[in-house]
């Protein structure tokens, strides 16, 4: 069991900032549309919210977005899930970025020395410090997307660990990787590990889905990047439209798969479904 105490990458008014920017208007036409006060919908960007439960209902329908999920946020109690039943040991390795935290992650046989690392975070002294001590060697460290926050560790991970295989999204001009492209399937030890490409939130832009290959039935793991997060998605700097479809794609896989997010705790497609804002 994975008990988690990180913060959520998103509150109310990055969530509809997020959500304004996919639907291509500013605050003034949203307030127009939705007959919430500008002023109002502002002072949300600055984590100031004073909006009735009559202003959320409109703004979660001019948006497109759950209301239960936007509520939720509102009020601070978005529920997480508890993430247990993995067929493997994983470990969440956080480092700060700006006001939050980054997410790497290694994945290993519990009880083994060898571990799969998912991102390599953005501070490298940080990363030295929460590194699992079990963890002596690597055999493989796979790169969701070229943001210094989920990168900027892989040279000294190169070091303290010798020759180890690098993989990432294609495109992403990522020294020393091998890129990797839609349905790339990798057999590492134990582990089965399928590439989705999924640009987005960045041109180059993968999801990796985990597997034990000595429990093929077993919950999977999607290790998300910056498309999917718990109460949220990835901002869309490069392709909203993208990034939508990739967003449903990925709450299309089974309902009890874990998601390890870029940023913020751990969650589960299903409860996504159920609760993150940007899914009706």
């Amino acid at each position: 069991m994975v008990i988690e105490h990180a913060p959520l990458e998103d509150e109310l008014g990055d969530v509809l900032e997020k959500a304004m920017r996919c639907a291509g208007i500013g605050e003034d036409e949203l307030a127009a549309r939705v007959e919430v006060a500008a002023d109002k919908i502002r002072d949300a960007f600055d984590y100031r919210y004073d909006f009735t439960a009559e202003e959320m209902s409109r703004l979660a329908e001019g948006l497109g977005l759950n209301e239960i999920g936007l509520n939720a946020l509102a009020s601070g109690r978005y529920p997480l899930p508890e993430i247990g039943g993995l067929p493997f040991c994983l470990y969440p390795l956080r480092t700060p970025h700006g006001i939050g935290v980054a997410n790497a992650y290694v994945i290993a046989e519990c009880g083994s020395q060898r571990g799969v690392l998912f991102d390599t975070g953005g501070d490298v002294e940080v990363l030295r410090r929460v590194w699992p001590t079990g963890i002596r060697r690597l055999d493989a460290v796979f790169i969701t997307h070229p943001e210094t926050e989920h990168l900027a560790g892989l040279a000294d991970v190169q070091r303290r660990f010798g020759p180890v295989p690098v993989f990432g999204p294609a495109g992403a001009a990522i020294a020393g990787a091998t890129s990797v492209q839609e349905g790339s399937r990798f057999e590492i030890g134990r582990f089965v590990v399928e590439t989705l490409a999924t640009p987005g939130h960045a041109e180059a832009h993968n999801c990796y889905v985990v597997r034990s290959s000595g429990a093929p039935t077993g919950r999977a793991l999607l290790v998300s990047g910056d498309i999917l997060f718990a109460g949220s998605i990835g901002g869309a700097y490069f392709c909203s439209e993208r990034l939508k479809k990739h967003v449903t794609r990925l709450l299309a896989l089974p309902e009890d798969t874990a998601v390890a997010p870029g940023h913020g705790p751990l969650t589960t497609i299903g409860n996504e479904r159920r609760f993150n804002p940007f899914v009706l």
